[in-house]
């Protein structure tokens, strides 16, 4: 083998990370999008829905989780999953009874699926770099 076909297969390795450079920000935000919709999707699942004495069933806070835009700040990108419902916070942490008296314990929805997501993340998007990169070729 010549020199000068190493150069050529060095040559168009750096063209190919060159392109992928150009691509990083859709990539990443490709990446977070995938996992803001796996948390969503556990939080959702993990969310009580009220069953009250007159036959109705709840399902407002499950239903008002959402996923917001990303944003990206010094090369740190976010995408925030968040519920409107007032009391959502009440339900994930816990919150005292209407009498004072007692404590009624947090069900930790968000809290546990953040945790189990972090868990998982690095085989995610392992996994979402081998699928990009394999269709590049």
């Amino acid at each position: 083998m010549s020199k000068y076909s190493n150069i050529n297969e060095l040559l168009k390795f750096k063209n190919e990370l060159q392109a992928f450079k150009n691509r990083e920000a859709d990539i990443i935000k490709s990446i977070a999008n995938e996992l803001a919709a796996r948390l969503l999707a556990k939080v959702k699942k993990r969310t009580p829905v009220g069953v009250y004495n007159d036959a109705r069933i709840g399902g407002t806070l499950r239903k008002n989780w959402s996923i917001g835009e990303i944003t990206e700040n010094n090369g740190v990108y976010q995408v925030d999953v968040t519920n409107i419902i007032d009391y959502a916070s009440y339900v994930e942490y816990g919150h005292r009874t209407v009498d004072h008296k007692g404590w009624v314990e947090g069900r930790f929805m968000l809290t546990i699926s953040s945790d189990e997501l972090q868990k998982d993340s690095s085989r995610i998007i392992e996994n979402k770099l081998k699928k990009i990169l394999e269709n590049k070729k």
